[in-house]
């Protein structure tokens, strides 16, 4: 198959990836995005074969999705990506559509990634890629950079919990989507029979290897129960793993 500048795939929304509403996960959505990335990357040359031969691993550093329906158990739905440019001197960029069958707007994302060395773990400048990725300049699922974000003191410690098997994948760390499950558990169930997610950005800040321990405290923005921001630490060393701040928005 000849490089394709936007990939397309038909997707199903399986039953093991529904809650307790019959709605699409938001671990669900993440999973469909990292599978959309990869066979688009396959397509164009950047397998994680070929990467690995060539000492580079793409690993995802930031994302930020807007969630304007959940689809339930069963549906089909299109996806689509596209890799943009180059921002903030460091990022691949990449962005992510979903729509039902009418075309319906599900799911719109724009992610950054770096390039990693998979012995070191060390970033490399995007320079360092051969080959050329698609120009799709001014083709935006959402025109946004992707700056850090600025969590406040005092969260409230949710969990600890550990990169045990079920969560980490070939890399030997814990899978992008696994992270946004731990987010959710953060709410209790009545949380979601009465909202639903309106926007999710996750910046992944230090990676979660095999065994390792992460304690998760969450709270609400400036007391802004509509906003709330989520945070794991790595008590071992102090490291921050991940930040994210989401907004809920009251069911109809």
């Amino acid at each position: 198959m000849p490089p394709i500048p936007v990939w397309t795939d038909e997707i199903r929304v399986h039953p093991y990836e529904t809650d307790l509403n019959n709605e699409w996960k938001a671990a669900a959505v993440f999973q469909a995005f990292q599978d959309a990335a990869n066979a688009h990357a396959a397509n164009l040359g950047y397998d994680y074969h070929s990467m690995l031969a060539a000492d580079h691993i793409w690993v995802l550093s930031r994302l930020k999705v807007y969630f304007y329906r959940f689809p339930t158990m069963g549906d089909r739905l299109t996806i689509r990506t596209w890799p943009k440019d180059i921002r903030q001197k460091i990022f691949f960029t990449r962005d992510f559509q979903i729509a039902a069958p009418d075309g319906q707007l599900i799911a719109a994302a724009t992610s950054a990634w770096l390039l990693i060395d998979p012995k070191t773990r060390r970033m490399q400048l995007p320079g360092s890629l051969t080959g050329i990725l698609p120009n799709n300049a001014g083709l935006n699922a959402l025109d946004e950079d992707l700056m850090k974000l600025a969590p406040e003191n005092g969260l409230e410690e949710k969990f600890t919990t550990r990169a045990n098997y079920s969560v980490v994948d070939v890399l030997g760390h814990v899978n992008n989507a696994r992270y946004i499950d731990w987010v959710m558990d953060c709410f209790p169930f009545e949380r979601f029979k009465t909202h639903r997610l309106a926007w999710l950005q996750i910046n992944y800040n230090n990676e979660v290897r095999a065994g390792e321990t992460v304690r998760i405290s969450a709270g609400a923005r400036n007391g802004d129960a509509s906003r709330w921001l989520v945070v794991g630490e790595k008590p071992e060393s102090g490291e921050r793993a991940f930040e994210v701040e989401l907004a809920w928005a009251e069911r109809a």
